[in-house]
């Protein structure tokens, strides 16, 4: 089966996103987001977009890089007053210390358990993609084995080019981090089999990160064949005003029913993580 799952990463971060989320999955092309335990706007996003819809699907989405932690003192993670401190390279160094993978592990810990008080959750992925960093990606696998969350994102991405574009300076950053997360997804397979979790084949959205729109997910689904799962991921907000950046430009992709009908017609069922009898489709690798 060629499944296609877009996911709205950063839900409960602000209104606006989780107004974004609720607008998408009505229009049928959303129907997966990832949930930031940490964030504000953590309980209006389970009141008003999570718990009345049943078929949305909602992963965790760990966050160690924005906003204040859930616990205090942990000192390799925050700041003096709880707010984190860390960027992704800094992680990535401090990823092989032990007492920050303890910290990273309470902390990771209170974050899934406040979203289990209130979802089930159908998957697992982070902020900033901090989970790919290989010890970190350990961690994340053997908490999602622990609490029953039997799928994880992974960051396979086939780099490609769109003429049209013409931010040429972000799309040459973007192809070092897809160039770095690739190299981090094989060396993260062995560990999604050694957990027994299954993963995405592919991504999209990582090589135009803060330029996605339709055509970007067009032009990167062409590029892979086969039956395989492909996420694509976006960061939709919704405002109360005429507001316009990347934020609302990928709201107006959930809103996109021409491009609903073009992935249906290259084979793809649109779909999200919620694991159904029978649907074998995600790589157990």
């Amino acid at each position: 089966m060629k499944k296609f799952i877009l996911n709205a990463d950063d839900l409960a971060k602000s209104e606006f996103h989780n107004n974004a989320v609720l607008e998408g999955f009505k229009k049928g092309l959303l129907k997966s987001t990832s949930i930031m335990a940490n964030m504000p706007s953590f309980k209006d996003a389970i009141y008003r977009v999570v718990q009345p819809n049943p078929e949305l699907g909602v992963g965790i989405h760990l966050n160690l890089i924005e906003g204040k932690a859930l616990n205090q003192n942990l000192k390799t993670l925050c700041d003096n007053n709880g707010n984190f401190k860390n960027g992704y390279f800094s992680l990535l160094l401090k990823s092989n210390n032990k007492k920050f993978l303890k910290e990273a592990e309470i902390e990771f810990r209170s974050q899934i358990e406040l979203a289990q008080k209130y979802i089930q959750l159908t998957h697992i992925d982070s902020h900033v993609h901090i989970h790919s960093i290989p010890k970190i990606f350990e961690l994340t696998a053997k908490l999602a084995k622990e609490y029953n969350i039997k799928q994880i994102r992974t960051q396979a991405e086939i780099p490609y080019f769109i003429f049209r574009e013409k931010n040429y300076k972000n799309y040459l950053i973007n192809l070092a981090k897809v160039a770095l997360l690739n190299y981090f997804t094989l060396k993260n397979k062995p560990i999604i089999k050694k957990y027994e979790l299954t993963t995405n084949d592919y991504i999209i959205g990582v090589g135009y990160t803060g330029m996605m729109s339709s055509v970007a997910i067009l032009e990167g689904l062409r590029k892979i064949k086969g039956e395989q799962t492909v996420e694509a991921l976006i960061h939709p907000a919704k405002y109360y005003d005429d507001t316009k950046n990347s934020h609302t430009k990928e709201f107006e992709i959930t809103q996109d029913e021409m491009l609903k009908d073009l992935i249906e017609n290259m084979g793809y069922t649109i779909d999200n993580y919620i694991e159904k009898q029978n649907n074998i489709s995600l790589l157990n690798v």
